[in-house]
């Protein structure tokens, strides 16, 4: 299935219009046409990519900790946060595709969008599953979705357009957005001289969000576990962190590592 997972959800970059599939290409009223990359996906963000968009090499590094499990509780709080019903998912900053496939295989009439400005990221998650269509797009630039055509809309560690995401979730819609909670991996930051997390990053959100969105619930999901150099590597190469210069693990001795995200649904 994979980009047919998209059909009735995406809307021209350029004139707003609905976009539709025609043969290897995706067209609108108003004569625009992108076509399908070879891997997969649709790129419909237009000119060059940014330069903090995810590498390949952050991407590898993000894949290899998922499989590990270290974050299978995050996707165990999602499952329960997202509505079993829910038929349209849209995963803003999707990266591999990983959080989203997994809803959609949980739900056998749902389908999903992965959308990330990395076209790295794009080709990984054109592979995460038959009902997940990739689409390259910038969430600052105004996210080529239809108006109402979301039913679950998810942000996990990526970047916030609350303004957009109103626009785009269907009337009774639901945004999920994960953050690392402010003592999440402080151990890993501490040591390694990471980047922080803001103190008020809680208050902040749902004061953005005010303006656009009902607060409904929130919660900590947290986990510990005791962790390797290969996987501290990883989870220092997989975000924004791998963009500066940061030691790395050399000992083989394992670190214990307190996991600390916050869920938010709005």
């Amino acid at each position: 299935m994979s980009l047919d997972a998209a059909r009735g959800l995406l809307a021209c970059p350029h004139c707003g219009e609905p976009l539709d599939a025609d043969d290897r290409r995706w067209v609108c009223p108003g004569g625009h046409s992108f076509d399908v990359a070879r891997q997969g996906y649709l790129n419909l963000a237009g000119g060059p990519e940014p330069a903090n968009a995810d590498t390949a090499a952050m991407l590898d590094a993000r894949a290899r900790v998922q499989a590990s499990g270290l974050f299978g509780f995050l996707s165990r709080a999602l499952d329960g946060v997202v509505p079993s019903d829910a038929p349209r998912l849209l995963d803003v900053g999707a990266g591999t595709g990983h959080y989203l496939a997994e809803l959609v295989d949980g739900r056998p009439a749902a389908r999903g969008v992965a959308l990330d400005v990395s076209r790295a990221a794009a080709r990984r998650a054109a592979r995460a599953h038959p009902r997940v269509a990739s689409v390259v797009a910038d969430v600052w630039r105004g996210l080529p979705i239809r108006a109402g055509a979301a039913d679950v809309v998810l942000c996990v560690f990526a970047p916030r357009n609350l303004a957009e995401f109103a626009r785009v979730l269907t009337p009774g819609g639901v945004l999920v957005v994960v953050t690392p909670e402010p003592r999440h991996l402080a151990g890993l930051r501490a040591g390694f001289g990471l980047i922080g997390v803001e103190a008020d990053k809680h208050e902040r959100l749902l004061a953005a969000a005010s303006g656009h969105l009902v607060h409904r619930a929130s919660t900590t999901a947290e986990s510990t576990a005791t962790v390797g150099a290969e996987l501290v590597n990883d989870l220092i190469g997989m975000g924004p962190n791998a963009f500066h210069t940061a030691p790395r693990a050399t000992t083989s001795e394992p670190l214990e590592l307190a996991v600390r995200l916050d869920v938010f649904g709005l």
